[in-house]
C-alpha cells in the first residue's frame, strides 16, 4: 500500500493539472486505501481519469520519458532477464536491450529500491521509463502469468521440429513403457528438444539444469562463463528429469547415485552429441550436458593462436617418430582439442594411430578410439598393454592419472611411439617435477620427453563494440603488470552489445606455454633441478610463459587483461 503522503501529494498533482476533482480524489483516495493499490490505479479503475492523460501528467511531473505499452511487443529474450516474480513484484516490464542497458517500463521509476533490485537480476544498467499501471499489469499478466502454458513454447522462434531428430544409439532396446512416457509428456519433449537446439545454436558447451527448493534454473555455458536463460514451471521438474534420462538411455528409477550418458540429436543438417551427467542433490538431480558439437570444432592449429616460435616447435614434436607430447592445463582448458588437431596433423593412411579416452568425445575418422572403461577392467593402463600389440605407430592416451599409466606411456615413447597424453598441472615446468613425484625415473622421463604445452582459454574481445580502455596505476601493480609495457600498450575492452549478449565478449582465445626439451633441460631433468630453474633455462631459450603469451594477446587487441590476469600468473 503507498503511504497516505504519497496519495495526497500525488492526488494534489492532479488536482492542480484539472484532471480530477477534490470530490473525485476523495473517492480515489478511499479506493486505494481499501483496495490496498496506487492512487492513479484507483482513479482510472473509478474512470474518473484517462490512463494517457495520467501517464502524461506524471511524465511531466518526473521527467521521465512515458511509453505507451499496446505499441510495443516485447522479444522473449527479453523477457528471460527479468524473472516473473521480480517483474510482478516491482510493477516492471523489460522493453528492449542497447548494450548493458535494458529498458525497464515501471508504474513508480523513482522507487530506487526497485531499480537496484532489477539491475542486480539482470547486471545491466536500468534506463526506466513511465507506463500506466492498468496497463502494465494487463502487459505483465499477458507475458508472465500465462508462463506455464507458454514455456514449452518458449524457444519456438529458434525451433523448427522438423529440424530436430532424437538418435536412439539402440533403437532396438527402447522399452514401450519408456515410448509411452515420452509420448505422455508431449509439452515437455518439446521443451527439451528447443532447449538442446536453442543451446547449440547460441554456441554453448553446456547446459546446467539445477533444482532447488522452490525453482528450478537453466544455465548455458557460453565462451567459459555460466549465465542463466530461464527458470522452468517447478512443476515440470520430474518430468524434465525424466525425459533427459530417457533420451541418454538412464535408469528413470534410479534417483539416488549419479549417471552418465550421451544423447545424439540431429538438428537441421548436422548430427550434436551430447554427454549427460546426473547427480543427487538436496532438492532432486541436478543434470549437466557437456554439448559436443563437431561444427564447432577447429582441428587447424595454425589457427589456435600458437606464437611462431611456440608454433614451430610443437610442429616439430608431432612430426617426430616417437617421443612424448604432453599437454597439460586444468579442466576446460581445451587440452583434448589440441591433442585432436594434432592427431589430425599426422593422420595419414600410412600410420596406426590408437587413442584410450575417458569419454571419446569426438568420432575422427581414420583414428582407432578405446573408451576406457575401469569398472570392467578397461583401464588407461590395460588399454595401453593392448596398444602395443596393436603395432601402433602413435598413441594418445586421455590421461596420465598414475605410474602404470605414466611408467607404460615412457616405455613405449622409449620403443619407436609417438605418444600424446595429459596432466593436470599448472604450468609446463612443472610437469616435469609431476611426473618424476608420480615415481618415475628421471633418466627416462629426460629420454622419452620431447615436449610440454600448458594452456589457458581466455574469451574474445568482441568485435562489435570493441573500445579502447584505460586502468588506473594502481591495477597495473596489483596484476604486476610492468610499467614500461603498461604506458606503451593500448588496452581494449568489448561495451557489450546484442551480438554479445551483453557480455562484450565473444568466442574464446587459447595461451599457450611451450616448453621444448633441449639438451640443456634434458640435463636439469636427469639432476633433478628445481621447477624454477626448469623453468628460468626455458625463458632463456625463448619459451614463452603464459602470462607473457597472454600479454602478447592484449597488445594485439584479442582479449582484455582482466582475462589475462584472472588466468594466469606472474612468475618471479
Amino acid at each position: 500500500m503507498v503511504p497516505p503522503t504519497v496519495q495526497d501529494r500525488l492526488g494534489d498533482l492532479l488536482v492542480r493539472e484539472g484532471l480530477v476533482t477534490d470530490d473525485q480524489l476523495q473517492k480515489g483516495l478511499s479506493e486505494a486505501r481499501s483496495t490496498k493499490t496506487r492512487i492513479g490505479h484507483a482513479l482510472v479503475k473509478l474512470g474518473f481519469v484517462e490512463e494517457p492523460d495520467l501517464v502524461r501528467a506524471l511524465a511531466r511531473h518526473y521527467r521521465i520519458p512515458a511509453v505507451d505499452l499496446s505499441r510495443v511487443t516485447v522479444d522473449a529474450k527479453i523477457l528471460r532477464l527479468v524473472p516473473g516474480e521480480v517483474a510482478i513484484k516491482h510493477l516492471a516490464l523489460p522493453l528492449r536491450r542497447v548494450g548493458r542497458t535494458l529498458t525497464v517500463a515501471m508504474v513508480n521509476p523513482t522507487d530506487l529500491g526497485a531499480v537496484d533490485d532489477l539491475k542486480f537480476v539482470t547486471r545491466h544498467d536500468i534506463d526506466p521509463v513511465l507506463a500506466g499501471e492498468v496497463s502494465l499489469r494487463r502487459e505483465l499478466e499477458k507475458y508472465y502469468e500465462a508462463v506455464d502454458d507458454r514455456m514449452a513454447e518458449i524457444l519456438t522462434d529458434i525451433l523448427d521440429e522438423a529440424d530436430v531428430e532424437v538418435l536412439e544409439e539402440h533403437e532396438e532396446e527402447v522399452s514401450v513403457q519408456a515410448l509411452r512416457e515420452q509420448i505422455d509428456a508431449a509439452p515437455v519433449v518439446r521443451f527439451i528438444n528447443g532447449l538442446l537446439s536453442d543451446a547449440v545454436n547460441r554456441g554453448a558447451s553446456d547446459i546446467h539444469i539445477e533444482p532447488y527448493e522452490r525453482e528450478i534454473r537453466v544455465r548455458y555455458r557460453i565462451d567459459g562463463a555460466l549465465q542463466e536463460v530461464m527458470k522452468p514451471p517447478f512443476k515440470m521438474k520430474a518430468a524434465l528429469t525424466s525425459r533427459i534420462k530417457i533420451l541418454a538411455d538412464l535408469n528413470i528409477a534410479e534417483r539416488r547415485v549419479p549417471q552418465d550418458g550421451r544423447i545424439k540429436l540431429r538438428l537441421k543438417n548436422k548430427v550434436v552429441d551430447f554427454r549427460v551427467s546426473t547427480l543427487p542433490v538436496i532438492f532432486g538431480e541436478k543434470i549437466v550436458l557437456r554439448i559436443l558439437d563437431r561444427g564447432n570444432l577447429t582441428l587447424d592449429l595454425t589457427k589456435f593462436g600458437f606464437e611462431p616460435k611456440a608454433e614451430r616447435d610443437f610442429m616439430h614434436a608431432i612430426a617426430q617418430p616417437y617421443g612424448m607430447v604432453l599437454v597439460t592445463g586444468p579442466t576446460g582448458s581445451g587440452k583434448t582439442t589440441t591433442l585432436y588437431s594434432a592427431l589430425s596433423q599426422v593422420n595419414t593412411e600410412e600410420v596406426n594411430i590408437m587413442t584410450a579416452e575417458d569419454p571419446v568425445e569426438y568420432n575422427i575418422h581414420g583414428i582407432n578410439q578405446v573408451l576406457v572403461r575401469t569398472e570392467i577392467g578397461m583401464s588407461f593402463a590395460n588399454a595401453l598393454r593392448a596398444f602395443l600389440r596393436q603395432d601402433p605407430n602413435i598413441i594418445m592416451v586421455g590421461e596420465v592419472r598414475d605410474l602404470e599409466t605414466g611408467s607404460i606411456s615412457v616405455k613405449a615413447a622409449l620403443t619407436g611411439h609417438l605418444v600424446l597424453s595429459t596432466l593436470h598441472t599448472n604450468d609446463a615446468p612443472s610437469t616435469i617435477t609431476r611426473l618424476i613425484d608420480m615415481g618415475l625415473e628421471p633418466f627416462n622421463v629426460a629420454s622419452a620427453l620431447s615436449l610440454v604445452t600448458a594452456q589457458r582459454l581466455v574469451r574474445r574481445i568482441c568485435g562489435s563494440c570493441k573500445e579502447v580502455v584505460s586502468y588506473p596505476a594502481e591495477y597495473f601493480q596489483s596484476a604486476r603488470i610492468a610499467e614500461e609495457y603498461a604506458k606503451r600498450v593500448t588496452f581494449y575492452r568489448g561495451k557489450g552489445c546484442d551480438r554479445c549478449s551483453g557480455s562484450g565478449y565473444k568466442g574464446r582465445q587459447g595461451l599457450y606455454e611451450v616448453m621444448a626439451i633441449s639438451g640443456r633441460i634434458r640435463k636439469l631433468i636427469m639432476s633433478e633441478e628445481s621447477t624454477d630453474d626448469l623453468r628460468i633455462a626455458a625463458i632463456e631459450e625463448g619459451m614463452l610463459t603464459l602470462r607473457m603469451d597472454g600479454l602478447k594477446k592484449v597488445e594485439r587487441g584479442v582479449t582484455t587483461l582482466e582475462e589475462v590476469v584472472k588466468e594466469t600468473t606472474e612468475v618471479t
